[in-house]
């Protein structure tokens, strides 16, 4: 792992630990803003109790931020947070709701904030560290497969046409012969 990596994850992954501990120690605090995005995904078979879905929010981020913050599982760990930052963005930082002009700058500032992150979670859950990804190497495997048909294609009618050509000797030799 690089230098870079190994600072810059554990940097990433510090507001998702300290964050989803806030959420998973005090979720009450957020009751009365989840609640109606809480209505919203009860339908989708997601639970609509808004304490429970701060708290699995928080869990999501301090073992997201953990794996990341560590190394294991980077990408899965990126992906991970980033889908629990989505909600929590939209949730959290409605800045096109707010009528008074200053919340609303504050709240367009933590909404791009939350943006920027997803963003830079993104690129940590396609970052190969250096390694081809599994579409490259699929690409690589097929193409190996695709050289391997053709050759066997091609060795295939030399030895149709070498067989075509011994019969026709061993057929010849043999009008030779019986004449």
């Amino acid at each position: 792992m690089t230098l870079v990596r190994r600072v810059a994850r554990p940097m990433l992954a510090a507001i998702f630990v300290a964050q989803g501990l806030e959420q998973l120690r005090h979720p009450a605090a957020l009751r009365e803003k989840v609640a109606p995005f809480a209505q919203k995904v009860a339908p989708l078979g997601l639970p609509d109790d808004p304490e429970l879905l701060v708290r699995a929010n928080g869990a999501t981020m301090v073992g997201g931020g953990a794996l990341l913050a560590t190394g294991r599982l980077p990408r899965v760990a990126a992906l991970a947070l980033a889908g629990s930052l989505a909600p929590t963005t939209y949730v959290g930082h409605p800045f096109w709701a707010e009528k008074d002009q200053a919340t609303r700058r504050t709240q367009r500032i933590q909404f791009l904030k939350n943006v920027g992150l997803i963003g830079g979670l993104l690129l940590a859950a396609v970052d190969t560290e250096g390694r081809p990804g599994l579409a490259y190497r699929a690409g690589l495997a097929s193409d190996s497969a695709r050289r391997s048909a053709k050759r066997a294609r091609r060795e295939a009618k030399h030895a149709a046409h070498a067989a075509r050509r011994e019969a026709k000797l061993a057929a010849s030799q043999a009008h030779d012969a019986l004449t």
